[in-house]
């Protein structure tokens, strides 16, 4: 009697794996990326208002403790207050009132949601321009967790920076869909959100130039360097700069608008205070500085006083010869256009904050690397990508270097995060990690007499 022989069925499921599929990958990361960012900024809610700007422009600011409402609309948008025009975040601090009154943890929440939706959209627009989610995906939790980018999150009266940054990103994303299938529907759409950016907070100018980078690298729209295949039509930089002129008259209204503002409220320092050698000298110092803080972030603080008369000439020659040494290996290595592209973002993106034309009396800030931080997340985070390629090395390798370079930045931002907790902690801290720092000096005695600690004062 013959015998039925069974048949062996697989069990093993058919790319069932996460891993296997790019959108449930993509998910997953978009999940991890705003749980770490929400696990390491949780203390914030611990954190009170500051006298560094919270009383202006929430605390004691009668318009915007009146919550949202036409009249603090039509306000928001005719003020001139603080020597800036940024009518979307009076709008947003009013919308906080609203909801939250003065109860700081509201406030600070929003900013750290912004934070975490801009980490979101930093992975998946780059992701998406560029075909690499690990590169993508690091330098957005990189970006997310570095200790440079608490000032722009812990501090609420700092909110114009996260939600330009949520505009700047949402027109840059917006931009490549236009780049797929140009019409002026699509156009419009990325300048109403570049506008959007602008009236949060003016530092987004430089957007139009970034633009023109990302034509060149990742979309590699100008046909000069055309060499891959890709998915838009190649243009030449005539057409491209040309396409950019509405964008590019857009920042030139949101400067003349700033600085008439800046001027009305007297935050523009005069040529005798600060000449322009001095003021180009700190310029190429603070690119220095910057740098610095990036790749080592320590002696963080809410005020770098300008040095003033004290910057020697040599510091300025270090730091050009600096910049000058970066930019040639970054000029030899053209094939390797993320090089380029993210040293140019770097460079350009800072130009408006470096204090050519002094603003207030700081020499540089953290909040101020927001933007500009992430083309040096390009050029690290692809480049690595590149060189662990070449060099066909493990992937747990480089895997476990990310890790603690994440775990690293997670511990000092947590703690940076702590400095913000009141203001006697925070102008405490500046005055440990600076010198000559007289804004915290008067700031920490403001405090403390508030607290009724008139000795210490």
């Amino acid at each position: 009697m013959p015998v039925a022989v069974k048949q062996e069925t697989s069990t093993q499921p058919k790319s069932q794996d996460f891993l296997a599929s790019p959108e449930k990958l993509s998910r997953v990361l978009c999940l991890l990326l705003i749980a770490a960012t929400l696990v390491v900024y949780n203390r914030v809610n611990q954190n009170s208002f500051v006298n560094f700007d919270d009383d202006r422009y929430i605390t004691e600011n009668s318009h915007i403790r009146a919550g949202l409402s036409w009249s603090t609309v039509t306000w928001a948008f005719s003020s001139l207050e603080q020597a800036n025009w940024h009518p979307l975040a009076w709008i947003s601090h009013a919308l906080d009132c609203q909801l939250f009154r003065l109860n700081p943890a509201g406030h600070h929440y929003v900013n750290l949601l912004l934070h975490a939706v801009n980490a979101v959209l930093l992975f998946l627009i780059f992701q998406g321009a560029t075909g690499s989610t690990w590169a993508s995906v690091i330098a957005a939790a990189l970006f997310a967790l570095h200790p440079v980018n608490v000032e722009s999150v812990a501090w609420a009266s700092e909110r114009k920076n996260v939600l330009s940054m949520l505009f700047f990103l949402l027109t840059l994303g917006t931009y490549t869909w236009y780049a797929r299938k140009t019409n002026w529907k699509r156009y419009l759409v990325v300048a109403t959100l570049f506008s959007l950016g602008l009236m949060a907070k003016p530092q987004v100018i430089t957007l139009p130039f970034v633009l023109l980078l990302w034509d060149y690298w990742p979309l590699q729209r100008m046909s000069a360097i055309r060499e891959t295949p890709h998915k838009f039509a190649p243009r030449t930089f005539s057409s491209l700069l040309l396409e950019k002129l509405p964008l590019f008259a857009l920042s030139a209204a949101s400067a003349v608008i700033t600085m008439k503002a800046q001027s009305t409220g007297g935050a523009v320092r005069s040529d005798l205070e600060y000449p322009f050698p001095l003021r180009l000298g700190n310029a190429l110092l603070a690119y220095a500085g910057y740098l610095g803080k990036a790749v080592w972030p320590s002696h963080l603080a809410a005020m770098y006083p300008h040095p003033g008369d004290s910057l020697q000439a040599w510091q300025a020659v270090a730091a050009a010869l600096l910049l000058m040494v970066i930019s040639a290996g970054v000029w030899v290595a053209p094939k390797r256009r993320y090089l380029l592209v993210g040293w140019l973002w770097f460079l350009g993106t800072l130009v408006p904050m470096l204090g050519l034309v002094q603003v207030g009396g700081q020499a540089m800030a953290d909040r101020y690397a927001y933007l500009p931080f992430i083309g040096l997340l390009v050029m690290v985070c692809w480049g690595a990508a590149d060189w662990a390629q070449r060099k066909r090395l493990p992937a747990h390798w480089p895997a476990a270097l990310v890790i603690v370079v994440l775990a690293a930045f997670s511990l000092l931002t947590y703690r940076q995060i702590g400095y913000w907790r009141d203001s006697i902690t925070l102008w405490s801290h500046a005055l440990q990690v600076t010198s000559r720092n007289f804004v915290a000096e008067d700031s920490l005695g403001g405090a403390l007499v508030n607290e009724g600690q008139y000795e210490q004062a």
